[in-house]
């Protein structure tokens, strides 16, 4: 037993001072392969934000220019004509007319994939701007019959600019790229015309994610209720569906000293009003999800001794759940048609669905956190709360994963709280924000396209 184990100790070292160095040789290749990963990032990271740094003034320039001239829904000849021009100056692949007046462009990296999606809206509002800048918009248009301002004033400007502003640090970085670019300018966030199609659903409606389907995609909104250098977040659903309806409660007409030889659509109209209030407060489980149900106008009647024929009501639905959103839908149907059969009139009732639920992939948004941190610093993270206002970047999060992030606009010596919202008059950007957008969505590019 003694000898024989003597041997075998003694024909072993040979193996295990191979497999020791050999672990060895391994480990160092492994800490050295590591160390220069690292060392590549941080230099890559540190590119990043000098290339950001040096594209600040022409980023402010885009802006100005965008703001300056800003352009409706569906109508934004002149700004998608800046957009590409600067896009093709980049020696990217541009193609326009998307969705009437989209611009997207492709940038090929070192290789096809992963291929990102960055997204900016391009129109304005019919807000007549009320400031002292020297580029303020002085616009007018002709909007549903009226003379009206146009105004940047939900930040459609700053994403443009900004998103320019990636493109044009990514195109420096191209040759490091393990990936590709899809930029996406959209026309008509804020709703197409009546009677036209637009938007986000358009561009997919006519094969932009046939032609190019993105692994993910990205965007970012301007708000004022954070100051700038802040970005908010977060996983699931960030903003609201948006739909509107149309009811027509129809009687029948007769004198108001004699209501019995009518049906009063007034009176069926106020019943309804008053019970919709509780398919909210009464039947969606709110525990789950908020959800609104608002009527903005109502409209009867033309002298105080008529009973009219009809009553005329629209209003709009918000939900944070798609599937409270069908609930909601489904009760609002039942209720006003059994109100109105109860009273012996008809109800004419429509749901016009515009947007889903905004949603962001819960996957891909823990995924992106700890870049948010490196660039901005925990301290400048805010977990988000739900919003009821709607955004049409939803469609895009319908088909790929998705990260919207909102971006604060508001200096830093103003308080955010009280700070003019996004669509006043009075909304303003703290240009000194947009750098901190364009390095975010940078980094966020790299940083997926480099795998978690």
């Amino acid at each position: 037993m003694t000898s024989t184990t003597c041997r075998r100790e003694t024909h072993s070292r040979p193996a295990d001072s191979l497999r020791r160095r050999a672990a060895s040789a391994g480990l160092a290749v492994a800490v050295i392969s590591i160390g220069l990963f690292a060392h590549s990032a941080v230099a890559q990271d540190s590119r990043i934000d000098e290339l950001s740094a040096e594209g600040e003034a022409q980023v402010i320039a885009w802006r100005r220019d965008f703001h300056q001239f800003p352009e409706l829904s569906n109508r934004e000849f002149r700004t998608s004509g800046v957009v590409a021009d600067a896009l093709r100056g980049m020696g990217l692949e541009v193609e326009t007319g998307i969705a009437h007046t989209g611009v997207v462009a492709y940038l090929r990296g070192a290789q096809e994939r992963p291929l990102v999606a960055i997204r900016a809206d391009m129109d304005a509002l019919p807000v007549t701007e009320v400031s002292d800048l020297p580029f303020a918009s002085t616009e007018r248009v002709e909007f549903r019959g009226q003379e009206v301002g146009v105004m940047h004033a939900c930040g459609h400007d700053t994403h443009m600019a900004m998103v320019l502003g990636v493109a044009q640090n990514l195109v420096t970085l191209r040759d490091e790229l393990p990936g590709s670019v899809l930029f996406i300018f959209q026309p008509a966030e804020e709703g197409a015309p009546e009677g036209e199609e637009g938007g986000a659903e358009l561009m997919l409606k006519e094969g932009l994610f046939e032609r190019y389907r993105p692994d993910v995609i990205f965007g970012m909104h301007a708000f004022s209720n954070l100051n700038t250098g802040q970005i908010g977040y977060r996983a699931g659903a960030i903003m609201a569906s948006a739909d509107r309806f149309r009811l027509t409660v129809r009687g029948r007409q007769t004198h108001g000293a004699r209501p019995w030889d009518g049906v009063d659509p007034i009176v069926t109209a106020a019943q309804i009003i008053t019970g919709v209030q509780t398919i909210v407060s009464r039947q969606v489980d709110l525990t789950r999800a908020p959800a609104i149900v608002s009527f903005g106008a109502i409209n009867g009647g033309i002298r105080e001794n008529i009973i009219p024929d009809s009553v005329e009501l629209i209003g709009t639905i918000r939900n944070l759940d798609m599937a409270t959103r069908d609930m909601v839908h489904e009760r609002l149907r039942t209720t006003v048609n059994a109100i109105a059969e109860s009273a012996g009139a008809r109800a004419d009732f429509e749901i016009v669905e515009m947007y889903p639920v905004t949603a962001n992939d819960r996957d891909l948004t823990r995924q992106m956190l700890p870049t948010i941190e490196r660039v901005v610093g925990r301290e400048n993270m805010v977990e988000a709360e739900p919003r009821t206002v709607a955004e049409d970047f939803s469609f895009f999060a319908l088909e790929v994963p998705a990260l919207y992030l909102t971006l604060g606009v508001t200096p830093p010596d103003v308080d955010a709280a009280t700070a003019p919202a996004n669509h006043s008059p009075l909304f303003y950007v703290d240009e000194a924000a947009l750098v901190t957008g364009v390095r975010v969505l940078t980094h966020l590019t790299v940083d997926y396209m480099a795998g978690p």
